[in-house]
């Protein structure tokens, strides 16, 4: 069985920054890639960054050069530091596994709003 918790999230200005975790537990070992998705209200859920075991990264192009994806192989934790922040960066976002629709975290709101 595999969980993920998400952690971080809140109420941020506009510009601000942010970062969230999520840790991975269970059987974890087979999994590649750890990463974010986002579901604003009214919209479909949306990859946001992806990286892999090895270091290799995937950004959403409406977040790259703004978003940072990390990642603690000891720890099985997944970091997102998000930076520059836009109002339609509002959403709740999802930690997942290997980009499966079996595998997600509870969720973190993120609020972008002055």
């Amino acid at each position: 069985q595999v969980q993920l918790v998400e952690s971080g999230g809140g109420l941020v200005q506009p510009g601000g920054s942010m970062r969230l975790s999520c840790e991975a537990s269970g059987s974890v070992f087979s999994f590649n890639l750890m990463g974010w998705f986002r579901q604003a209200p009214g919209k479909l859920r949306e990859l946001v960054a992806f990286i892999g075991r090895g270091g290799s990264t995937t950004y959403a192009d409406s977040v790259n050069g703004r978003f940072t994806i990390s990642r603690d192989g000891a720890k099985n934790t997944v970091y997102l530091q998000m930076n520059s922040l836009k109002p339609e960066d509002t959403a709740v976002y999802y930690c997942n596994l290997d980009q499966s629709s079996r595998y997600w975290g509870r969720g973190v709101q993120v609020t972008v709003s002055s």
